[in-house]
């Protein structure tokens, strides 16, 4: 392996191409004073994450997460406490309808209620930045604590407002310069404690819920995930080792709405923004709505198998925007043995997924948005094993299922009732993130949805 010095954790994605032409597909990176593996390329990513997913399967340095979360949750844990809550979290999320058309009726329901919303505009300009974070959000709350927000509600806008404003900062070459240096910028102000204050609020929130749901809480009726929770912590309490604690009950379903609102939402404001550039795209995917749906039936899951360029289309926009260029970091559990070189138990490894969802042998023209990559020469729906937009393997995203499931119903609802009408010339559009730190932030941009 090659060191070679990094000044931060995430954004030398677009870097690390030119680095694996030089050093293979295997190379080391210094994070500060800390040395991290990188992967790049879909067969080394594969080997890690799929064939040997148990040896990767640890969650790698992550200083300011570690800072928030202090060991609970589910995201940014490890060993015990992870499987705990991974297994569990996964278990009641199926309990609680997810793949199953109960969750799909909520789903269904928050589709009405965006487009609702979207009416009120009438067809006057407007940012969708909010509206298109509250659909999501609700639907993760509703399943967490069994709430949905009027979109005007306090509270919804409180936590879209702390959710986007972290997005941000997470990107920023400062949480970057942190990651590498935490010791340091403990002591020091910076953006990194508007995270901080942010992360609080919102648990303390959940904090509230959990108090409502333990004074409220009937064992052989559970509402939503937080009385699952709960029941379990009752069931555990008598174990020496508790991971069934009310500290991780609130990180975990912190970490559960967080990320299960700002990925969707952030993915859906560039869905908008691309369908608005590409409009030859957006009437191929309403010719198609207006044959299978029309503009009267509700979208349902069944619809998708039947609309393979929607489907396509779906596929295009997460690949095309890479929504988290480098995953989030993982680490080794024990020494492993990986194309001949010895990684030491513990040592950060960082997955390029930019160079498994850029692939240009995979995708043709990768930095081209074009559905075709995910149809076959008959319009045939074509997946790919490249698709890895969630990630793959032990850590891979857990509401995936979901996270489908409202893209699909979302954008298809508002396609089947708005034109979609920029306010600038095609050619002024701009697709480029605004940043490229820990994910990609799409350009603020306005819009009119005008009624069909």
């Amino acid at each position: 392996m090659i060191l070679k010095p990094s000044p931060g954790y995430w954004s030398q994605g677009g870097h690390w191409a030119l680095l694996s032409k030089t050093y293979g597909p295997v190379f080391t990176l210094y994070l500060g004073m800390k040395p991290a593996v990188v992967l790049h390329g879909y067969k080394a990513v594969k080997e890690a994450l799929i064939d040997l997913g148990e040896q990767f399967s640890a969650r790698g340095s992550f200083p300011l997460a570690e800072r928030v979360n202090n060991g609970h949750g589910v995201l940014f844990t490890n060993g015990k406490t992870w499987k705990e809550m991974r297994r569990f979290s996964l278990l009641t999320l199926r309990n609680l309808g997810m793949g199953k058309s109960e969750l799909e009726s909520r789903v269904q329901e928050e589709a009405y209620y965006l487009v609702e919303e979207l009416r009120k505009t009438n067809a006057l300009p407007c940012d969708p930045t909010f509206v298109l974070g509250c659909a999501p959000c609700n639907v993760v709350c509703s399943v967490i604590f069994q709430n949905r927000f009027d979109y005007t509600d306090q509270i919804l806008i409180g936590l879209l407002e702390r959710f986007n404003e972290n997005s941000k900062i997470l990107s920023s070459s400062w949480i970057q310069i942190y990651n590498s240096f935490p010791a340091l910028i403990d002591y020091l102000p910076g953006s990194h404690r508007k995270i901080f204050k942010n992360f609080t609020r919102t648990k303390n929130y959940i904090l509230e819920k959990m108090k409502e749901h333990q004074e409220s809480l009937d064992i052989n009726n559970p509402r939503d995930f937080i009385d699952y929770f709960l029941i379990k912590i009752e069931q555990e309490n008598h174990k020496q080792q508790l991971e069934f604690t009310c500290e991780n009950l609130v990180a975990t379903a912190s970490d559960l709405v967080g990320a299960g609102t700002e990925t969707t939402s952030t993915t859906l404001r560039f869905a908008i923004l691309l369908l608005l550039k590409y409009p030859e795209v957006t009437a191929k995917v309403q010719e198609e709505i207006d044959c299978v749906i029309g503009r009267h039936r509700r979208p349902c899951m069944q619809d998708r198998s039947r609309m393979p360029y929607m489907n396509a289309v779906l596929h295009e926009i997460q690949r095309y925007i890479d929504l988290v260029p480098v995953n989030l970091p993982h680490a080794v559990t024990h020494d492993v043995k990986f194309r001949n070189y010895v990684i030491p138990k513990g040592t950060t490894i960082l997955i390029s997924l930019t160079s498994v969802l850029h692939d240009d042998k995979e995708f043709p023209n990768p930095e081209k948005f074009d559905p075709s990559h995910f149809l076959d020469d008959s319009g045939n729906f074509k997946n790919s094993d490249y698709f890895m937009a969630f990630s793959a393997g032990k850590r891979s995203c857990m509401g995936e299922s979901l996270a489908r499931m409202e893209l699909f119903l979302f954008l298809t609802s508002i396609l089947q009732n708005f034109t979609l009408k920029p306010l600038v010339d095609l050619k002024d559009l701009d697709t480029t993130p605004v940043a490229s730190g820990f994910g990609h932030i799409p350009p603020p941009y306005q819009l009119c949805f005008i009624p069909l």
